[in-house]
C-alpha cells in the first residue's frame, strides 16, 4: 500500500499507488466532507467549498435544473454525486444534467455514463485542477457540453465537443450576457443572475 500525499494540512490517504486507483478503491474512502475523485487512476481530493461556491450551484439548480426537470427534459444533480465514465472512476461535478432519453445511465446510486452537461464552479483553490485535469478528462470521456463558471470575474466559459472529440474554443459569456446550453432549450439566464443575492462573496 502507498499513500497519497496532499498539500496543506489535509490527511494522508492510504491506498494503491497513484495511477492505479479504481472505483472499488474510491468506495472505501471515508465520508469525511471532502470530495474525492479518480481520473486516469489518480486520486484527487478537494476540501469543502465556500458558501459563495455553494450559492452559485444553488442558482444553477434554480435557474436551469429545476425548470428542466419540471418540463420533463431530464434530471439534474449537484455534488456530491458519483459519475463513472471513461477515465473517470468517479468524478463529482458541481452540477450535471442528463436528458430524459439518456436516463438509463442513472442507476445503483450513481451516474454510469456520460451526462449531457457538466458545469464546474471555479474557485482560487481549484481553478487549475478544473481547467487542466477535469476539463480534458471530460472531453476524452465524450461529455458534449461543459461549462466553467468563474465567480471571481463573473464570467462563464462554455465548451462544446468538436468532430475530433476535443473541446473547441469556448464561448465566453460575461456578466451582462445571456447563458444558454444546447441540451436545455428554452432556458436562459443572465450570467450576473448566478451571483446576485449571495450573502458572502468571499472564497
Amino acid at each position: 500500500m502507498t499513500a497519497l500525499i496532499v498539500p496543506t494540512d489535509a490527511p494522508v490517504i492510504a491506498g494503491p499507488p497513484q495511477g492505479r486507483w479504481t472505483f472499488a478503491d474510491w468506495q472505501t474512502l471515508p465520508d469525511d466532507g471532502r470530495r474525492y475523485e479518480v481520473i486516469d487512476g489518480v486520486l484527487y481530493m478537494t476540501t469543502a467549498p465556500s458558501t459563495f461556491h455553494q450559492w452559485v450551484i444553488m442558482r444553477l439548480m434554480e435557474r436551469f435544473g429545476l425548470p428542466a426537470v419540471n418540463q420533463g427534459l431530464g434530471y439534474a444533480f449537484t455534488a456530491p454525486v458519483g459519475v463513472l465514465m471513461p477515465g473517470c472512476d468517479p468524478v463529482q461535478p458541481d452540477f450535471l444534467f442528463v436528458r430524459r432519453e439518456h436516463s438509463a445511465i442513472i442507476h445503483d446510486g450513481r451516474i454510469h455514463g456520460v451526462p449531457d452537461l457538466i458545469v464546474e464552479v471555479l474557485s482560487p483553490g481549484n481553478a487549475a485542477y478544473d481547467e487542466q485535469v477535469k476539463l480534458p478528462a471530460y472531453a476524452l470521456a465524450g461529455v458534449p457540453e461543459c461549462a466553467l463558471i468563474r465567480p471571481m470575474i463573473r464570467a462563464v466559459s462554455v465548451y462544446r465537443l468538436d468532430r475530433s472529440g476535443r473541446y473547441a474554443a469556448p464561448r465566453e459569456a460575461s456578466s451582462s450576457d445571456v447563458l444558454t446550453f444546447d441540451c436545455l432549450p428554452g432556458l436562459a439566464v443572465t450570467v450576473s443572475d448566478l451571483f446576485e443575492g449571495a450573502p458572502d462573496t468571499t472564497f
